[in-house]
């Protein structure tokens, strides 16, 4: 089944998330080499594909994952949580329309 991973950063958190970004990177592509990842992207804080120094609000995800407790585990273990990026991480079931 589907599950999105919505996350909400800290406030000021870029700095942090380019940090660890190599290694946020790295585990989405492991979902990707397996062919479970639909969508991965960050949320700009301002209408532009580059924020520059205005960041980031959060992530969302899109994948496979066998159960709601493997996603909610993933996600547990994202280094963004680690680095103290996300103050939030939801994890819902997503059904796939087009």
């Amino acid at each position: 089944m589907l599950y999105l991973i919505y996350a909400e950063d800290t406030a000021d958190s870029l700095e942090k998330r380019n940090a660890v970004r190599p290694a946020h990177l790295a585990r989405l592509q492991l979902l990707q080499d397996e062919g479970r990842l639909i969508v991965a992207g960050p949320l700009p804080a301002v209408d532009s594909n580059d924020p520059g120094p205005a960041g980031f609000t959060g992530s969302a995800i899109v994948a496979e994952f066998s159960s709601l407790e493997e996603a909610e585990s993933w996600a547990k273990d994202d280094p963004y949580i680690a680095a103290g990026v996300y103050e939030k991480v939801a994890v819902k079931p997503f059904k796939r329309v087009f």
